[in-house]
């Protein structure tokens, strides 16, 4: 079984990045040099988040979980403007998927029964009867 970290860092953070460096640019007028640096990637690879090359064809689109996604990537954004520094908001969007249900929508994805829950208090699956 795929660890919980696993699923977002496959799933998760290519869609957060991409969401994160587009509203950068176009909420907050950052260049794609100044996301780069702060991103620790090359501007090339900012660019491909911009134009939906990388990070594209979220799996999060396609659930409940898609407006309060984008929701957090735009306050996300907002505190980066501000000087949250990206591990920090890295950290958020991981939050926000143990929390509200989404990594559950993970797992269920992944092939695994809905009858499952993750204990994150414990990282282990516990079987509901």
């Amino acid at each position: 079984m795929k660890m919980p970290c696993e699923l977002i860092v496959s799933h998760i953070l290519p869609t957060a990045k991409g969401a994160l460096a587009k509203a950068l640019v176009n909420e907050h007028g950052m260049t794609q040099i100044e996301i780069a640096k702060l991103f620790g990637v090359t501007n090339a690879a900012i660019s491909q988040y911009v134009k939906g090359l990388r990070g594209g064809k979220s799996l999060i689109d396609q659930t409940a979980y898609k407006d309060d996604f984008y929701s957090m990537i735009s306050e996300t954004a907002t505190e980066i403007s501000r000087g949250m520094t990206i591990n920090e908001a890295i950290c958020r969007v991981c939050s926000f998927v143990k929390n509200s249900g989404l990594l559950k929508a993970l797992y269920v994805f992944e092939g695994y029964s809905a009858d499952h829950l993750l204990c994150f208090e414990h990282p282990t699956i516990i079987q509901i009867r």
